[in-house]
């Protein structure tokens, strides 16, 4: 991990329980967002433009929960 890496602030789904199970972790930055696997933090991380991310959450909270 650089030392970028190491100065952004992680936050997690408010959707995760305590459990362990399927949880991503955010970390916004000026001009891109770093999503990782919250279970594997030392592992490998996705890094997207700011109006990805915002489509993908649009995308995501449309969709209908079954």
């Amino acid at each position: 991990m650089n030392t970028a890496e190491s100065t952004l602030i992680w936050f997690k789904s408010s959707y995760s329980d305590t459990e362990g199970g399927q949880c991503v972790e955010v970390a916004p930055a000026s001009a891109v967002v770093h999503v990782r696997d919250s279970k594997a933090k030392a592992g490998p991380m996705l890094t997207v433009s700011r109006e990805a991310w915002a489509g993908f959450v649009g995308l995501a909270s449309s969709e209908q929960r079954v």
